[in-house]
């Protein structure tokens, strides 16, 4: 197989994707805080995602591109001047995926609560993203379409739509309730930290529920949670809402599987 084939393959397409947006980004609004933080976060991804498998699985990970995609989210989604948050974010969301775990499953979608820890126990040393691409509507055109072609060919997309027509939706509430212009309330969607939220963290294969039923009332349980968030005030709310119902969804999805199981070893005894 050439290069350029395994490229082409789906697996590889994510990464390339996440990394546009950082060019895209970086290069349009200066989304970076430095090159050192990004090397810094990749970097300590990789490296623990390396050795918690050899010494947890017992092998070394081959696949990497998750590492990867987590590394980038946590450099792009947390701003800080200092280069410590973005490795500890980095060790905190691959260690959850290893330790935090039910029936097998690591249930949380680990750069989404690493993001989370710290901006809820550190908020004097780190700050999230709150960039939007502005009056520029090329890139967000470019991101919105890639993003689209690529939750579309994992399955992902009801995901992806349902959660936007609900962020609008809430959004329409809110603007009711606190007097506020619409176009306002939406304007989160039109900035990178809403392109890695709704194309990488709600969509996450490994940390969403099976069915497509049950994916789209999870998110839109995800928006319910933000929009009572963001009425509390709560700035950094997407990230809080799906930190605690993700988790929660699998938790209860797993074990419905599990009972599933059992009902189906006692119906067809061996």
């Amino acid at each position: 197989m050439s290069a350029i084939s395994r490229i082409l393959q789906f697996k590889y397409v994510p990464p390339i994707f996440i990394s546009l947006i950082l060019i895209v980004g970086h290069y349009s609004f200066g989304i970076l805080e430095s090159y050192e933080a990004i090397l810094l976060a990749i970097g300590t991804s990789i490296l623990t995602e390396l050795l918690l498998s050899k010494l947890i699985l017992g092998e070394w990970k081959k696949n990497l591109s998750s590492a990867y995609i987590t590394g980038i989210s946590v450099s792009i989604l947390i701003r800080s001047t200092f280069l410590w948050p973005f490795v500890l974010v980095a060790v905190i969301s691959i260690m959850s995926k290893y330790v935090l775990r039910f029936r097998g499953r690591h249930i949380w979608n680990p750069s989404n609560l690493g993001i989370s820890w710290m901006l809820f126990f550190a908020p004097f040393s780190v700050a999230g993203l709150s960039i939007q691409w502005g009056n520029n509507i090329i890139p967000m055109l470019v991101i919105w379409t890639l993003g689209i072609v690529i939750v579309l060919k994992a399955k992902r997309l009801q995901i992806t739509l349902t959660y936007v027509l609900s962020f609008l939706f809430f959004s329409y509430l809110r603007s009711l309730i606190l007097g506020s212009p619409f176009l306002t309330e939406i304007a989160p969607l039109t900035g990178p930290m809403y392109q890695l939220f709704i194309f990488f963290m709600v969509t996450d294969p490994a940390t969403t529920v099976s069915s497509k039923r049950g994916q789209m009332l999870v998110v839109f349980l995800v928006a319910l949670v933000e929009f009572v968030l963001r009425l509390n005030e709560f700035i950094y709310a997407p990230f809080y809402a799906l930190c605690l119902v993700g988790p929660v969804a699998m938790v209860v999805h797993l074990q419905m599987k599990h009972a599933r199981s059992l009902k189906h070893l006692k119906t067809f005894p061996d």
